[in-house]
C-alpha cells in the first residue's frame, strides 16, 4: 500500500481537502483508505447500546456488523498507537491517505493558511513534499492551490507512482 499524509494546523482545511481527494482518486479507479489522528478522547459507541455493554464488560474487540457496514472498535491501554500498527490492520488498498499523524516519517502534503496563524510545517519536515495552500508563497516545494483539488490528487498520484 501507499501511504500520503495531509498534514496541517487545526481549521487548516485538512478534513475537507481529505474528502474532496477521496472522491477525486476513486473516482480514478484508484481505492483508497484513510487513516485521521486525533488528539482527543473518542468513543464512536453510546451507552446502553449493545456494543457499548460488550465493552464494558470487558471485550477488547467489538465488531458491528451489518450488510453495509462493519466496525471494528478496540480497546487499549497506554499509549495512542502508532500509524504503523494502525496501517497493519487496513485492508489492502492502493492508497492510505492519512490525516494527522504530522510527525511521523511518511510524505506529506501541507495544508497551510495564513488565516490559522501558525507557522509552515514544511521548512522544519524533509517530508513535506508540497504545500497546499490559497496564499501566495514561494518555497523550495511545490506550491499548490488549495482550491484545485485535481491537481493536488495529481501530484500526490504522481509521488506514489499511482499515475
Amino acid at each position: 500500500m501507499k501511504v500520503y499524509g495531509v498534514i496541517g494546523w487545526k481549521n487548516s482545511g485538512k478534513t475537507s481537502l481529505m474528502e474532496r481527494l477521496v472522491a477525486e482518486i476513486t473516482g480514478r479507479g484508484v481505492s483508497v483508505s484513510t487513516v485521521k489522528h486525533v488528539h482527543h478522547t473518542v468513543d464512536l459507541d453510546q451507552p446502553g447500546k449493545d456494543t457499548f455493554r460488550h465493552r464494558q464488560a470487558g471485550a477488547r474487540e467489538v465488531v458491528l456488523a451489518s450488510a453495509d457496514r462493519l466496525a471494528i472498535l478496540v480497546e487499549h491501554r497506554g499509549p495512542e498507537p502508532e500509524l504503523p500498527a494502525v496501517l497493519a490492520r487496513l485492508a489492502p488498498v492502493d492508497l492510505v491517505l492519512v490525516e494527522g499523524y504530522k510527525r511521523d516519517a511518511h510524505p506529506k502534503v501541507e495544508v497551510w493558511r495564513a488565516e490559522t496563524g501558525q507557522p509552515l510545517i514544511q521548512p522544519g519536515d524533509a517530508l513535506v513534499r508540497a504545500v497546499a495552500t490559497d496564499a501566495a508563497l514561494s518555497l523550495p516545494v511545490p506550491v499548490l492551490d488549495l482550491n484545485d483539488t485535481k491537481a493536488v490528487a495529481d501530484f500526490i498520484l504522481r509521488e506514489v507512482g499511482l499515475v
